[in-house]
C-alpha cells in the first residue's frame, strides 16, 4: 500500500528523509475508496481493527468486513438524504461505528465533525448551527441523547438523529436496522475532488468560542509521515492510541496513517481510564505500540509495572502536550523503551517529531517533518537563531502542504490572523538547539515577560512537576507594577501534601524550581487549588486563571 504513495519507503537518517520524502497525491482522492477498499482487493483477511470494551466484549475486523460494513453504512446514509458537502456529526465514543460512519462518509464525499460525548446543549446548539450541520449520528446513551433532544429545537439545520444503540430514544433513526436493511451500495459517479472539505474539527476554545479547522480530502495522506515513520508502524503492527473518536488525536493515531501502514488498529472502548486496566490490555492482547499523551504516561509509571508482561510492546510515542522530562526518565528506567515525542495541532498533521532513527533527547519535541518547511520567527518578523526563542511558523508561499488545513470554516477574518504573506503561525513558541532539535517553551499568549526575561510556562511546570508534592501545575503571569509579570504558580497536591498546604511548602517548592531551573524563573506567587480549570478536550485554561488574576 505504501508504495503507492511513496517512491522511496524507508529511511536511514533525518537528511534522508528530508531530500527524499515526496508523498504522491492521486487525484480526487479518498481514503475510503483507495485504502480501506484497496486493502479489501488485495488482503480482504488482513486485520483492520480489533475492538474490545470493559464488558468482555470482543469482535475482530477484516478489510474486507470493513468495506462490507462501510458499504452499508454509506447506502444507509444516502437513504437518510446524506451526500457530498453536507455536515456529519459523530458523538459516538470508542463504538467501532465510528470507524463505519467516518469512512461511509468520506465515500459520499461528505463532511465529517467528530465530537466529544461531553458536549452539552450549548455546546451541541452552536456546532450545529455554525456549521449547518444535517444529521447528527450518535451513541445511544441517555447522557448524550438528552444534550442533543433539548439541542433540536434551536438547532434547525439538524434533520436527522441517528443512534447506534443500546437505546435508540423517539424520533432517532435506528443505525443497526438501516445498515442491516442497506440496498446495494452504488458508488457515486464523482465523491469528491481533493480539495472539497471532508473533515472539520471544532477547537477545543481555550480562549474565545471554538473555530472550526476544515480539512480537505488529501489530510489523510498528510498522516503517511504520522503512522508509518513516526509510530514506525508496519503491517504486522497492533497499535493502540489512547483516544477518543471525538479528538483530533483519533484521526492521528486510530485511523488514517495507521492502515496506510497496513498495521492493525487496537481499540479498547471505557469508560474510565484506569491504568491498570490499560497495562491488561497491552499485556493480553500483546500491543506492540502504544501512544498517548503524557498524563498517560504519568499515571502508568505510578503502578507497578512489574505484574504485567509488556514484552510485546516495541515502541512508544507521546503527543497532546509537552513532555516532561522526568516522565521521559523514568518511563524509560522501567521499561526500556524511548519515549518519541512529536508535536502538532488540529491544524495540521504532525510538524515536529522525534523519528526512529534519531535519538531522542527527553523533552525536546524532535525535527521538522520534511512535509513542513518549519522555521522560528521573533515578534519582529525575523528569523530566531539557535537558542533563542521563535513563534513555530510553516512556509506556505509555495502552496498549501499536505495535511495543513484548509481554513478556518466560515471565519476569513481568524484564518487571515494566522495565516498571511506566506506563512501559517501556529502561536506555539520554542528554540531550536545546535542539533536542531525543537524545545516547546509554551503558546505565544502564555509566555510571560518579567523584568526583560521571556519565560515559558512549560519549563517552570517541568520543574515542579519533578517535586513529589505536585499533581498538576499552570504557570501562568500576574500583574507586576515594577517587574512587568511575575511567575505565579497554581498547583493541585498529591494527596499525602494537602495537608501540608502553607508557607514553608511553598517556599520548598519555589527553591526547589531554583535548583532545577535558572533562579530567575522561579514562582514568585503560589496557589494551591484542587482542580485546574480546563477545557472538555482536558487542556488547562491559563487564559481563565489569568483573567481571574487581572480582575
Amino acid at each position: 500500500m505504501l508504495e503507492r504513495f511513496l517512491d522511496k519507503t524507508t529511511f536511514e537518517s533525518q537528511e534522508d528523509f528530508k531530500k527524499n520524502l515526496k508523498i504522491k497525491v492521486p487525484e480526487n482522492f479518498n481514503f475510503g475508496y483507495d485504502v480501506v477498499d484497496a486493502w479489501a482487493e488485495e488482503e480482504p483477511d488482513k486485520k483492520a481493527l480489533c475492538w474490545t470494551n470493559d464488558h468482555g466484549q470482543h469482535v475482530d475486523f477484516s478489510f474486507a468486513d470493513m468495506k462490507r460494513y462501510t458499504d452499508q453504512t454509506a447506502s444507509y446514509f444516502q437513504s437518510l438524504g446524506i451526500g457530498r458537502g453536507d455536515m456529519v456529526m459523530l458523538i459516538l465514543k470508542r463504538r467501532y461505528e465510528f470507524w463505519f460512519s467516518i469512512i461511509a462518509l468520506h465515500k459520499l464525499g461528505a463532511v465529517v465533525i467528530p465530537a466529544t460525548h461531553l458536549l452539552t446543549k450549548k455546546d451541541i446548539v452552536y456546532r450545529a448551527n455554525a456549521a449547518d450541520i444535517k444529521m447528527i449520528v450518535c451513541a445511544g446513551e441517555e447522557v448524550i441523547t438528552k444534550h442533543i433532544i433539548d439541542a433540536l429545537p434551536e438547532s434547525p439545520s439538524v434533520r436527522t438523529v441517528v443512534s447506534v444503540g443500546p437505546q435508540v430514544p423517539e424520533g432517532f433513526e435506528d443505525f443497526q436496522r438501516g445498515i442491516a436493511h442497506a440496498a446495494p451500495f452504488t458508488r457515486p459517479a464523482h465523491a469528491n475532488s481533493n480539495d472539497d472539505i471532508s473533515l472539520m474539527y471544532f477547537t477545543s476554545g481555550t480562549s474565545g468560542e471554538p473555530k472550526m479547522v476544515a480539512h480537505d480530502f488529501t489530510y489523510p495522506l498528510g498522516h503517511i509521515v504520522t503512522g508509518c515513520f513516526w509510530h514506525n508502524l508496519h503491517r504486522d503492527s497492533l497499535h493502540l492510541t489512547i483516544a477518543d473518536t471525538g479528538w483530533g488525536k483519533a484521526v492521528w493515531g486510530k485511523l488514517y496513517g495507521q492502515w496506510i501502514a497496513g498495521a492493525t488498529v487496537f481499540v479498547y472502548d471505557h469508560e474510565k481510564f484506569t491504568p491498570a486496566n490499560m497495562l491488561q490490555m497491552i499485556q493480553d492482547y500483546h500491543i506492540t505500540s502504544l501512544c498517548a499523551p503524557p498524563t498517560i504516561f504519568r499515571f502508568l509509571i505510578r503502578e507497578d509495572l512489574t505484574k504485567y508482561d509488556l514484552s510485546s510492546l516495541q515502541y512508544c510515542t507521546i503527543a497532546g502536550e509537552a513532555l516532561n522530562p522526568a516522565v521521559y526518565e523514568t518511563f524509560y528506567k522501567l521499561t526500556g523503551i524511548k519515549l518519541m515525542e512529536g508535536f502538532g495541532q488540529t491544524e495540521t498533521t504532525l510538524s515536529v517529531a522525534t523519528f526512529p532513527w534519531m535519538e531522542p533527547k527527553p523533552g525536546s519535541m524532535g525535527m521538522p517533518n520534511p512535509q513542513y518547511e518549519v522555521d522560528l520567527i521573533r515578534p519582529d518578523g525575523t528569523l530566531a537563531e539557535d537558542g533563542e526563542q521563535g513563534q513555530i511558523v510553516i512556509h506556505t508561499a509555495n502552496g498549501k502542504p499536505l495535511g495543513l488545513f484548509k481554513e478556518y470554516y466560515r471565519d476569513p477574518q481568524r484564518t487571515r490572523e494566522v495565516w498571511h504573506d506566506g506563512l501559517y503561525y501556529t502561536g506555539d513558541v520554542a528554540w531550536r538547539d545546535e542539533d536542531g532539535y525543537f524545545w516547546f517553551v509554551g503558546r505565544a499568549d502564555d509566555v510571560i515577560k518579567s523584568s526583560g526575561y521571556r519565560i515559558g510556562p512549560f519549563e517552570v511546570e517541568s520543574a515542579l512537576m519533578t517535586h513529589p508534592a505536585v499533581v498538576e501545575c499552570a504557570i501562568t503571569g500576574v500583574p507586576d507594577e515594577i517587574r512587568g509579570q511575575v511567575v505565579k504558580a497554581t498547583i493541585v497536591l498529591a494527596k499525602d501534601y494537602k495537608d501540608k498546604a502553607g508557607d514553608e511548602l511553598v517556599k520548598e517548592l519555589q527553591d526547589h524550581v531554583k535548583r532545577v531551573t535558572a533562579p530567575y524563573k522561579y514562582p514568585r506567587v503560589v496557589e494551591f487549588v484542587d482542580e485546574l480549570p480546563k477545557t472538555i478536550s482536558g487542556k488547562i485554561r491559563r487564559v481563565e486563571i489569568r483573567a481571574k488574576d487581572n480582575k
